[in-house]
């Protein structure tokens, strides 16, 4: 296995970059072409076709059958001229990945031969395997039926020769068993809510869009290295590794110059990606060695959220054409930064307002206000959810270091926008008053236009303003951005809803409409105080002071996943109709389960390379270390001797004791396994595994550590972080 060390490193070494052909147009040329979008519509859809497709996505109008017929014949005749030979229901199941079953374009036609056929029905439904995917026990194997149901409002596309058809996914009896299917609610939930709180300022506003900007971190790994490492391979990060003398620490590699290999793995991506309507816009080195960051430009909530998962299997596949193998772990490597997948979410009119943007009048920057304390609200009342909304086994170990958010969720607003909900806060009732739409006696109209550019940018905030939208930074490299969006929107939703109400009540007692809202926001400015924090949040004095707060301080994930089933989440999901108590159930036990096997995979993963890879090699050097003590005692006298050995004796008994520990503690960790495994719980399971054999990972990581300090690197069989991080 050593030899297979040197002979990968050797070969990645040798390596050259695959040069990718720059295409003779532009990107404007070719973006979208492989994309059913309106252009295609208009060309291939009949006028009344695209007439109720269109309305059906704008405005949510029922598609009936007649329609999709013929969107379906259309889509067939388009896809079949680029190459399209299947088609496939393109889902997001509880899996955080997406899945698909391609099916040919061929039916029988009855005179013994076969005709390229694609339906309406075939279009609208298919019925995949229910049982099959992570149900949380609402389908079992004996009543598997489920339903995957086409989403219009996300285009379909073409990969390969696969025509993919986004779609949701749901149970025979109506619980959804994916992502999209409560994202779309939820969407539609902070429509209606912030549609109704706009009219309080523009009547004439008739939809209201939830925005998503991602930024996609990840590294890249040459692709013998990462086959050398079976921890990489079976579970995306490594176990075991010590930290390379040189890492991030001389801050040399962010915003350095992109290697040559890497820049065109990163130029073929961009490429199939615009092919795919993706608009991608940046790259860029991220902080630690091999470490990546690309992002595209804002899209509506959902279409965005598609295109993530879709970049995401994009990259594993270009990056294996390139010799690298994409590592989207939260924490593939110990001691440098983790990677994270910010969230810039925003809402915007129809009308082409941006409503977390200042304006210009008093009345544009009281519903600036409005909706900036309306999402504080939210995210304060919802706060412990919100953070399960971004837990997993993965991001567990990102949250809370160094380079990432901390397990707690909290809100930076900035000096200046601070300034006005304190001024807003400490003010008398008569000063809460508009002096008319033209001018209002408190300051809120000098916020200045500076603001947007003139936010300071806390690292440390999870849930940070940055000028005209939140960013979300504790959302994790490999999650569906659904998971995080879906709980923001639904949570949001709630609060305008209750945020109107009591405006409405205030306006029946004959409040005039402003003053109405400002009194309101100045009690949830009062109220929602605790979650606001402009300090450094990885400091230990704010985990003490978010305690103090009653913030959600939390930091085992299995208990953190409690948040979901909590009466103030169940209601608020239940009020907006994003999900119902059984599917939120259903979603926890899926957690659990998924919880407690990604770290059984760990451990066993572990417990092998320990006891066949690590033990042998450093037994092996020790042997060597003995010999060579018996050697020294035939060449010397005994006390020379003795001191000229006494190092090789250090080294025999400290091996002696590093490798009797690993295997004293991985017997220890397969009988605790054996225990845990028997709780019937999903929930009690995943806590003993969290209190149980997450430590023990810790705890033989740290032996299996201090060996590679000491074997000799000639015959350690792993390939080591210095040749993980710095060979491209």
């Amino acid at each position: 296995m050593s030899k297979l060390r040197f002979r990968v490193v050797e070969t990645a070494f040798k390596k050259q970059a695959v040069e990718v052909p720059t295409p003779d147009e532009r990107p404007s040329g070719y973006f979208g072409q492989n994309v059913f979008n309106r252009a295609k519509m208009f060309k291939y859809l009949t006028e009344k076709a695209y007439g109720r497709i269109t309305d059906c996505i704008d405005n949510g109008t029922p598609l009936d059958r007649e329609t999709a017929d013929a969107v379906a014949i259309g889509m067939k005749k388009w896809a079949i001229e680029m190459g399209a030979t299947h088609y496939t229901h393109w889902f997001h199941p509880l899996t955080e990945g997406t899945a698909e079953k391609h099916d040919a374009f061929v039916e029988h036609d009855g005179k013994g031969g076969m005709v390229e056929e694609f339906s309406g029905k075939l279009l609208i439904q298919q019925e995949p395997d229910a049982s099959s995917f992570p149900n949380g026990g609402i389908r079992n194997t004996f009543e598997a039926r489920g339903y995957s149901a086409w989403d219009p409002s996300s285009p379909a596309f073409i990969v390969g020769d696969t025509l993919c058809i986004p779609t949701i996914f749901i149970a025979y009896t109506g619980e959804s068993l994916d992502y999209k299917a409560p994202l779309l609610k939820a969407l539609e939930a902070v429509n209606k809510a912030a549609t109704d709180v706009c009219h309080y300022f523009n009547p004439d506003v008739k939809k209201v869009y939830a925005y998503l900007g991602w930024e996609q971190e990840y590294f890249l790994v040459d692709e013998g290295l990462y086959a050398a490492r079976p921890d990489l391979l079976l579970t995306g990060r490594t176990l075991m590794g010590h930290e390379s003398s040189k890492n991030q620490q001389l801050e040399d590699h962010y915003f350095g110059a992109i290697p040559t290999r890497v820049m065109e793995f990163m130029k073929e991506l961009e490429i199939e990606s615009l092919k795919l309507g993706i608009p991608l816009k940046t790259r860029h080195n991220e902080v630690a060695p091999n470490q990546f960051e690309l992002a595209p430009i804002f899209e509506e909530c959902n279409l965005a959220n598609d295109h993530n998962l879709l970049v995401m299997a994009l990259m594993r596949k270009i990056s294996r054409k390139h010799g690298f193998r994409v590592l989207l772990h939260e924490k593939p490597f110990k001691g440098v930064n983790g990677s994270g997948k910010h969230n810039n979410w925003s809402l915007g009119t129809d009308t082409g307002i941006l409503l977390m943007a200042p304006g210009k009048t008093p009345e544009e920057n009281l519903r600036f206000i409005t909706f900036i304390v309306n999402v504080l609200m939210a995210v304060y009342r919802h706060n412990g959810l919100l953070k399960a909304s971004i837990s997993s086994a993965t991001n567990a170990h990102r949250l809370g270091a160094n380079e990432a958010p901390p397990a707690i969720i909290s809100s930076f607003l900035g000096t200046q926008l601070s300034k006005v909900l304190e001024h807003l806060e400490k003010s008398e009732p008569e000063d809460l008053m508009l002096a008319g739409k033209q001018g209002m006696k408190l300051d809120i109209a000098r916020i200045p236009e500076l603001l947007i550019d003139n936010t300071d940018r806390n690292r440390t905030s999870p849930f940070a303003f940055t000028g005209n939208r939140f960013e979300f930074r504790a959302v994790g490299s490999e999650a569906n951005c659904a998971s995080a969006m879906l709980a923001l929107n639904a949570a949001v939703a709630e609060q305008l809803k209750t945020f109107k109400t009591e405006v409405d009540a205030k306006i029946a007692d004959g409040k005039e409409t402003f003053a109405a809202i400002l009194e309101v926001l100045r009690k949830d400015i009062k109220e929602c105080k605790a979650i606001r924090f402009d300090g450094n949040g990885y400091s230990d004095e704010w985990k003490v002071e978010a305690a103090r707060r009653g913030l959600d301080c939390e930091t085992s994930v299995p208990v953190i996943f409690d948040n979901y089933l909590k009466e103030s989440s169940v209601r608020m999901f239940e009020s907006t109709g994003v999900m119902t108590r059984k599917e939120l159930e259903a979603r926890n036990e899926v957690k659990w389960e998924t919880y407690t096997k990604k770290i059984q995979i760990e451990a066993r993963v572990l417990g092998d390379l320990a006891m066949n890879h690590n033990i042998p090699t450093a037994t092996k050097y020790q042997t060597s270390q003995i010999d060579n003590v018996y050697k020294m005692k035939d060449l010397f006298p005994a006390d020379k001797a003795s001191i000229l050995s006494s190092r090789n004796l250090e080294i025999i008994e400290d091996i002696a004791y590093r490798t009797n520990f690993i295997k004293e503690k991985v017997d220890e960790m397969v009988e605790a396994r054996k225990v845990a495994n028997k709780i019937e719980s999903e929930r009690e399971k995943a806590i003993t595994y969290h209190d149980k054999i997450v430590p023990m990972l810790e705890a033989i990581r740290y032996h299996i550590d201090k060996l590679e300090l000491v074997v000799d690197d000639q015959i350690w069989t792993l390939p080591k972080y210095r040749e993980l991080l710095f060979i491209r």
